[in-house]
């Protein structure tokens, strides 16, 4: 046999360089060999040098399907698996990819739980251009994300609803191997990201999941066939692992809503779920929402499951379910009665239009990352927040503008965040002097 290839041989022991050679080589891996490994790296007994290797080689060298897969639960089962089916029964969850401006949890979660779903969800914090659901959640004094396991199942059965961190005991493979992704150049592996995601939404005891996977200048995905053959991969994971998986393919080439920046996007979160809220927000929710009900069998049909969202916006019980929600988890609910006593930036700006035109397009992850250089997102897990700042974009893809109408604006710690500011935003806007198109909230979903 040739040793390069070292298949394994059952009467020889596993080995960590044995297992690293073989993918090296483009050969698949089988499920004890992954087993073997993410154990091993779990428990330390195999060193973060040889794990790199095994991760640069899966990067070039890619996974099957099966593979994939039987990485997910090995992750998976590397800690504790919650089990929320004697609460739940069949238990749903929505994950987004991360954008710019993605509120979406915030309003979906309620929304589907005012139609009749029990929701408990586990969210994390942003990091890089993308903004995360707690720390937007934190804006709120004194709202709690650190909930004991017994906390969250108490609240989830007693109010219907709960929106927490992420403990420390599920899928804790997943956290040292991305904290390794992210200094040996290999997050951008598509069966390491499909892994990562898919092993905590079955840790934490997701049966069926509705995935939001973002495409665009303002998603890791940044094009459409990228974003779709992850997309196709999480699925086809979720039906190997015996979950349903649906995922919708939407775009990110522009900020979701207006609001970027923690308090603002709450503040834009609470709109909706009175009713309000831009028009591209509120459908992309109702849409979400829509193929949660449907999934988890509420509804017959994806249009009569959108019909019971939007009620429960207009009729105002999502906001009631929101409020207790934040009542439940000790945050002062006197600012989501009033948005205006949340957290205000000292300076707060709003720039003109200076000509008439089309907006041709809005790069999203510039203004992500001017959101970050204000003080309202992380570029290191270790960086403060500061939840009063961010900006406001008027305007859409497609619209037509006039020369004096507001285009953005910006809230700012001092005068000197304010001028960086403008000058970055105004470059990730575009102009054209004939009509343009607005661009599609979704391109397609995968079941």
């Amino acid at each position: 046999m040739n040793p390069t290839q070292s298949d394994q041989s059952p009467h020889r022991p596993l080995r960590a360089v044995d297992i690293i050679i073989k993918k090296r080589d483009g050969l698949s891996l089988s499920k004890e060999e992954i087993d073997f490994f993410i154990k091993g790296y779990t428990a330390g007994e195999i060193p973060d040098y040889q794990a790199s290797a095994l991760l640069m080689a899966i990067l070039l060298r890619g996974m099957t399907d099966q593979e994939a897969t039987d990485l997910t639960m090995a992750m998976a089962h590397s800690g504790e698996i919650l089990d929320l089916s004697p609460i739940l029964g069949n238990a749903v969850d929505k994950h987004s990819t991360g954008g710019v401006g993605d509120k979406t949890t915030l309003v979906v979660e309620p929304v589907v739980a005012t139609c009749g779903l029990k929701v408990a969800k586990m969210s994390g914090r942003g990091l890089g251009f993308s903004g995360g659901t707690l720390d937007k959640l934190e804006s709120i004094p004194g709202y709690r994300v650190n909930l004991s396991r017994q906390e969250f199942l108490d609240q989830v059965s007693r109010i219907g609803i709960v929106l927490s961190g992420q403990s420390a005991d599920l899928a804790p493979a997943d956290g040292k191997l991305y904290a390794l992704r992210d200094v040996t150049g290999t997050v951008p592996s598509i069966p390491l990201i499909a892994s990562s995601i898919m092993s905590k939404k079955i840790a934490a005891g997701a049966h069926t999941i509705v995935l939001d996977v973002k495409t665009g200048n303002g998603a890791f995905m940044e094009t459409l066939d990228d974003a779709r053959k992850l997309a196709r991969l999480m699925v086809s994971i979720g039906r190997l692992s015996g979950r349903k998986v649906i995922a919708l393919l939407s775009d990110m080439n522009q900020p979701l809503g207006c609001a970027v920046g923690n308090a603002l996007e709450l503040a834009e979160a609470i709109d909706t779920l009175h009713g309000g809220g831009p028009h591209d927000f509120r459908e992309h929710c109702l849409e979400a929402a829509g193929y949660l009900l449907v999934a988890s069998g509420k509804s017959a049909s994806l249009a009569e499951a959108k019909s019971m969202a939007a009620r429960a916006l207009s009729d105002d019980s999502a906001f009631e379910k929101f409020r207790l929600l934040v009542q439940a988890q000790g945050g002062d609910i006197r600012v989501v009665d009033d948005p205006s006593l949340l957290p205000k930036a000292a300076v707060i700006e709003t720039i003109r239009a200076e000509q008439a035109g089309w907006i041709s397009g809005i790069h999203a992850r510039v203004i992500g990352e001017t959101v970050i250089t204000l003080g309202g997102g992380r570029a290191r897990k270790t960086d403060s927040i500061d939840h009063s700042v961010g900006v406001v974009v008027h305007v859409k893809v497609g619209d037509q503008v006039e020369a004096g109408q507001p285009l953005v604006t910006i809230h700012a710690k001092n005068q000197a965040d304010l001028g960086i500011a403008k000058d970055r935003i105004l470059s990730a806007i575009s102009w054209s002097d004939r009509k343009t198109e607005s661009l599609p909230l979704f391109y397609g979903v995968i079941e």
